[in-house]
């Protein structure tokens, strides 16, 4: 067979064949995917026969239920019939012809194996894994065979088994953690593989990322660049940096942007290494999501020696000025904790984000896609990606590049207790080293966090931890020795290697204690866990960035219905039957939900989707409470009192009741629709509060109360609007307007800050009646007669109100656009709105409905 060209493809599919290249030699690079033929079969089994994958790359879950060996896990309680797959033995194999190399070298590229895998070439052993999150490449020029195909066989151990050998072989360690076995903490897997509190225990092993077949004489094994933005954005710094292998002269830098050249130098390659400094004015600046655009430049490294082209790599990147602001408040313990992206001060609202599926290989990049595009949507600008999943997918990272969403990026370490030897550490820096690389050339990654929530573990145990004590080596030497790592090994190698982004040790990590809200970052789980607070009062529960708070809710009905057994339907399908309670792996959440439902809700068990609905409802109310109350003390300069809320979750990795506010079919809870509200660039608030004198200072019957609301409205738009302020109210049970008034006709809204407008004595009088407990108020910004913000409160908690039944409740299709239209005679709280037809989506839902007022919604 001959190939015309200087580069070819080759398909292991096919039938054993040669490739012989025109040329005496066939310099340009050819990497050929080793994507086609491969089998697999358990080590130690009965038979000895090979099974085909079901895709490739794989795990061995996928192929079992591909071939029915064992069944659909997200179905019922499958996942407990199938805990025998962790714990054995399992081989892959393919086979493919040889390339003709020539002069050229051959590479075997491993872009991830999970976890220990002996790879076997050709009958020789060629590498050993521990590591499921380094890549690894092997020279097996010597090993090709000519006339006959060539074989590759990995084998993969069982991690669980191992891990707990390697905890039983280091008994000094203090081992534990929250979430999963403590032997997980030994190991350098995903650590949600081992099961979390919203997630199965489902221990894979396989390829779980691509093979490839490297062919080359010479190439650009690293392609990365510094930028500088100036800090009048008026001039930009490209410098691009070219790692070598080979011998070759030249390496030719090029920099475009929307297909068209922006500058192009030839620079000689010196002992492996080849760089070129760019300067532009004017550049094309990268914003987040509402702040700009997001144009991406191109940088391409072609290396030659005279007329002869050997490799050709390209990255894309976006200028920007990335900053994590901590400087001393005017009025406040602490400091700040903001992002400054291209000067602009930025309220970060957003949500954490797990793995998207308990299998990554079978998450397409469309899905990565579709995820971060329902995150913009939201009008949510930030996504933190967190420590007990994996370094994401590029697809992942493209997609939050393109849209303009900034990503938390953590090191993979959570709620445990990490070991510190000296292979471990060696491990850790691999990895961290390699994925970094991976990873830097993104401009969407603001901050690299160095572990979830392990300081807190530290903090529950009491392990030792000084800060006084800056002594490296001493760690190591504590009953916390991943202080180190965090410390110490983390930071050095991001600042070597990303110098221009923020290093945070840990998530949450700041002030004396890890719940300090007056420094660095806090996780706020005093609403659900902890002290189980109202979530009324998340503006008593707030600080200098909340990287994780939550609520749990049912997912949708639908969801549920997917996951029940075929022929138990009818038996499980109601809110606490067994198969229903399996999907929901929080401890205690029969507890949690029932108290915060029995707190706020008028709710019963029949129908199911009656309440699933009130899960949602109480999830919505309470995560639009923090972002709403949070957002309040997003102040301006020198008053960022808050400057981030990240809800946990966005996702889910399989069907679940969980935290999250899209469910594992992307299907939005209602608190989706309730944050994006509260995320909008202008809102409004309103906050009913209490105030009372006794009439001296022993009675306790003579007391006057007095019912107040404040109203505050934020700007989170770059200019200044001017506005009018409208307040009304109705009676909750007539439906009758009791007030109605334009308390400003000309309010000015500073840009990119809350501003508070009023506090009012309760403003209406309803005879005979509890007046603040049977009113519902509305607030309106108006601006050049359109409404631009809207904001209903009602009395709480909900349980008390006499919501009535919505009397000449109208919804139907406007004549004239794809809206529907919504109106009622009395107040109604939380119209659902559901179509049919699953490819149907609404831009708003859960809408409360006034009397006097047409709801559109697209």
């Amino acid at each position: 067979m001959e190939i015309k060209g200087d580069a070819c493809g080759l398909s292991p599919s096919r039938p054993v064949q040669q490739l012989v290249y025109t040329k005496a030699k066939a310099p340009h690079r050819v990497i050929i995917p080793l994507d086609r033929n491969w089998t697999f079969k358990e080590r130690d089994g009965e038979s000895s026969e090979f099974l085909p994958v079901a895709q490739f790359p794989t795990n061995i879950h996928l192929d079992l239920i591909h071939h029915k060996i064992i069944p659909d896990l997200f179905i019922g309680k499958n996942e407990i019939d199938v805990q025998w797959v962790g714990e054995k033995a399992w081989v892959y194999k393919t086979s493919f012809p040889s390339p003709v190399l020539q002069d050229n070298k051959a590479v075997l590229a491993f872009d991830g194996l999970d976890t220990f895998a002996t790879v076997v070439f050709n009958g020789k052993e060629i590498l050993k894994t521990m590591n499921m999150f380094v890549p690894e490449r092997v020279d097996v020029t010597g090993l090709l065979k000519s006339n006959e195909d060539n074989v590759l066989e990995i084998a993969f151990a069982p991690t669980y088994l191992i891990g707990k050998k390697l905890v039983e072989d280091l008994p000094e360690h203090q081992w534990g953690c929250w979430n999963g076995d403590p032997s997980r903490l030994a190991v350098r897997k995903a650590q949600y593989h081992y099961g979390w509190d919203w997630g199965p225990t489902l221990l894979t092993c396989g390829p779980w990322r691509p093979i490839n077949l490297d062919v080359y004489s010479s190439r650009i094994s690293d392609l990365y660049f510094s930028t500088k933005v100036d800090k009048s954005l008026e001039s930009a710094q490209v410098e691009a940096k070219a790692d070598v292998e080979g011998e070759t002269a030249e390496v030719t830098f090029e920099i475009s942007l929307h297909g068209t050249t922006v500058s192009k130098e030839t620079v000689n390659v010196e002992k492996g290494f080849a760089t070129a400094t760019f300067w532009t004015q004017n550049p094309e600046l990268w914003y987040p999501a509402s702040y700009g655009k997001q144009p991406l430049y191109t940088l391409t490294a072609s290396l030659t020696s005279g007329m002869t082209e050997y490799d050709t790599v390209s990255k894309r990147f976006g200028l920007r000025r990335a900053e994590l602001i901590q400087r001393k408040l005017q009025d406040a313990p602490g400091t700040t904790f903001f992002f400054e992206i291209n000067n602009i001060p930025m309220f970060c609202g957003g949500s954490n984000w797990i793995p998207a599926d308990n299998f990554i290989p079978r998450i397409r990049p469309q899905k990565y896609r579709d995820w971060i595009k329902l995150l913009v949507e939201g009008n949510q600008v930030m996504i933190r990606v967190w420590g007990g999943g994996i370094f994401e997918e590029q697809s992942f990272y493209d997609a939050c590049d393109e849209m303009g969403v900034l990503v938390w990026q953590d090191f993979l370490f959570a709620c445990g207790n990490y070991p510190a030897t000296r292979g471990f550490l060696d491990l850790v820096q691999r990895e961290a080293r390699a994925n970094v690389k991976l990873l830097r050339h993104h401009p969407s990654i603001v901050i690299w966090a160095g572990n979830n929530e392990d300081y807190q573990y530290q903090e529950s145990e009491n392990l030792h931890y000084d800060r006084k004590d800056k002594d490296p080596s001493s760690w190591l030497k504590s009953n916390f020795p991943a202080r180190y790592i965090y410390e110490k090994l983390l930071l050095d190698i991001t600042k070597e290697l990303v110098p221009g982004t923020y290093y945070h040790p840990g998530s949450p990590f700041g002030g004396k204690d890890t719940r300090d809200p007056t420094v660095g970052d806090i996780h706020q789980w005093n609403v659900w866990h902890g002290t189980q607070e109202k979530y009324q009062d998340f503006d008593k529960l707030s600080g200098r960035f909340v990287s994780e708070f939550g609520m749990e809710a049912f997912p949708n009905i639908k969801t549920i219905d997917s996951y029940l057994p075929k022929g138990k339907q009818d038996v499980d399908r109601y809110p606490q039957s067994s198969t229903v309670d399996f999907h929901n792996k929080a401890t205690g959440h029969e507890r949690r939900i029932a108290l915060y439902l029995v707190e706020n809700m008028q709710y019963k068990f029949e129908p199911f989707e009656q309440f699933v609905y009130c899960t949602q409802l109480m999830q919505a109310e309470c995560l639009a409470s923090a972002y709403r109350l949070w957002k309040r003390q997003w102040k301006g300069p020198g008053r960022e009192y808050c400057a981030g809320a990240l809800a946990w979750q966005l996702n889910d990795c399989w069907p679940v009741t969980s935290w999250s506010i899209a469910d594992y079919y992307l299907r939005p809870k209602q608190a989706y629709y309730a944050i994006k509200r509260e995320l909008a660039p202008i809102t409004i608030g309103l906050k009913r509060t209490v105030h009372s004198t006794p009439a001296d200072k022993y009675t306790r019957v003579y007391i006057k109360t007095v019912h107040k609301i404040e109203m505050w409205a934020c700007n989170l738009s770059l200019q200044q609007r001017t506005v009018a302020v409208h307040l009304k109210a109705w009676d909750i049970v007539t439906g009758q307007k009791t007030y109605s008034n334009i308390l400003h006709r000309a309010f000015v809204l500073e840009p990119n800050r809350s501003l508070e407008i009023a506090e009012l004595e309760f403003p209406v009088r309803i005879p005979g009646a509890e007046e603040e407990s049977r009113t519902v108020v509305a607030a309106y910004l108006v601006e050049d007669g359109t409404q631009i913000a809207r904001y209903v409160s009602w009395p709480e908690p909900l349980k008390y109100v006499q919501l009535q039944q919505p009397r000449d409740l109208r919804v139907g299709l406007a004549p004239d656009a794809d809206v529907v239209e919504i109106s009622a005679e009395v107040p109604v709280k939380g119209v659902v709105l559901e179509a049919g037809d699953e490819g149907v989506g609404f831009e708003d839902n859960c809408v409360d409905v006034v009397p006097g007022e047409v709801v559109r919604v697209g």
